[in-house]
């Protein structure tokens, strides 16, 4: 195990308290108001069934964000590990009794009192397994050929079980998280090169294994104008949403696709098309860059840290947010297939947003604590 010591002096909760960041807090704010916003204009000028839900949910998670950022780094460095080992029980939890939606996706988990999708806070509990692989090891030895097996097999195992539900976006977005975070730890380029031109090889071989809805989707990514009433609707209309809401938009609760029921799953993966035209060209930038901004203070946070746990986790994290609104917007621009992720804090749904609030918790949780110091002991032997 790790040599953990907590005998560093460290401030109390009130120091701490004082040391949150309000500018990146208030960012955080104004993203779930957006959301809140564009939720209340997908229900027609309703608080219900979504906008107030997703208040709610919000304001339960802020909290929490507050919570995990006032606790020591060191904790959460110790619980790294047990805290992937009960994400992956839960993720092969799924397939044995997991719910199946209405989509016919086995995502989720029934708990009693919540109902949460394992899958999205499996992309905090894989960042935080490997800042904490990382920590341990210098660049040099992590560029080692064998030092890449248990980073492998600790993104390939959880990809393969999403996989399985089937969830293609969360398993990019793991996988590409993941690399990031290989890369970032000191691993060779040619090794990602390699990688790709293996995945552009194995193509053909993943074809057959892929659902007919997926390959339906990537017939209509190629041609959407195949099956225009089919499986080319969501990103037709979505196309028509974005284009029509011109520079400044046709107002809030006046766009037409959404209001008039043309635009699918307006509430959750395209609730950007909602806010593109009503609020226009210059709408939707302001949204990237506040997104950006959050994800750049993510950077800077790294940057910051003195300690390679925090460094590595703040890397991590900030990548996990750029791949949610990366993928989100390629998508619904029909720049990459469907494949169903969320725009973070802004999208409707409670698991993921949990699961974005617990990673602004760690990312504010390596600044208050970028000065403490970890031992480097190797926690999984040499």
């Amino acid at each position: 195990m790790a040599n953990i010591t907590f005998d560093q002096p460290q401030p109390g909760l009130g120091a701490k308290a004082r040391q949150l960041p309000p500018l990146f807090i208030l960012m955080v704010i104004a993203l779930g108001a957006v959301g809140g916003v564009a939720l209340y204009s997908a229900a027609n000028g309703s608080f219900q069934p979504w906008a107030g839900r997703h208040l709610e949910r919000f304001a339960s998670c802020l909290v929490v964000m507050i919570a995990i950022s006032l606790v020591d780094i060191r904790f959460w460095f110790k619980l790294s590990y047990p805290i992937y080992a009960v994400m992956f029980a839960m993720l092969a939890g799924v397939e044995v009794a997991g719910k199946v939606g209405a989509l016919g996706a086995q995502r989720w988990l029934n708990l009693g009192i919540v109902q949460i999708q394992p899958s999205e806070l499996e992309k905090i509990a894989l960042v935080m397994a490997l800042a904490r692989y990382y920590h341990a090891r210098l660049n040099e030895e992590a560029a080692r050929l064998r030092s890449l097996v248990i980073p492998a097999v600790m993104i390939l195992v959880p990809v393969a079980l999403v996989l399985l539900q089937p969830n293609l976006g969360t398993a990019i977005m793991l996988t590409l998280a993941g690399a990031a975070m290989v890369f970032a730890g000191g691993a060779r380029i040619w090794l990602f090169g390699a990688a790709a031109a293996g995945a552009v090889a194995a193509g053909p071989i993943a074809w057959r294994f892929m659902h007919d809805y997926q390959k339906r989707r990537v017939m209509t990514f190629l041609d959407p104008s195949t099956d225009p009433l089919g499986a080319g609707y969501h990103i037709t209309q979505s196309r028509i949403a974005l284009g029509s809401g011109g520079l400044f938009g046709k107002g809030f609760l006046n766009g037409t696709q959404s209001h008039l029921n043309f635009l699918p799953e307006k509430q959750t993966d395209f609730i950007m098309p909602l806010l593109a035209e009503e609020w226009g060209f210059w709408g939707a930038v302001a949204l990237l860059g506040l997104f950006s901004l959050v994800a750049y203070y993510g950077l800077i946070v790294a940057l910051r840290s003195r300690n390679q746990y925090g460094r590595m986790l703040a890397i991590g994290l900030s990548v996990n947010l750029f791949l949610y609104v990366f993928i989100n917007m390629a998508m619904v621009m029909g720049l990459i297939p469907v494949v169903g992720v969320p725009l973070p804090l802004i999208s409707y749904g409670g698991t993921s947003m949990l699961a974005v609030m617990m990673g602004f918790g760690l990312l504010i949780s390596v600044l208050i604590h970028r000065d403490t110091k970890i031992s480097r002991r190797y926690p999984l032997g040499d």
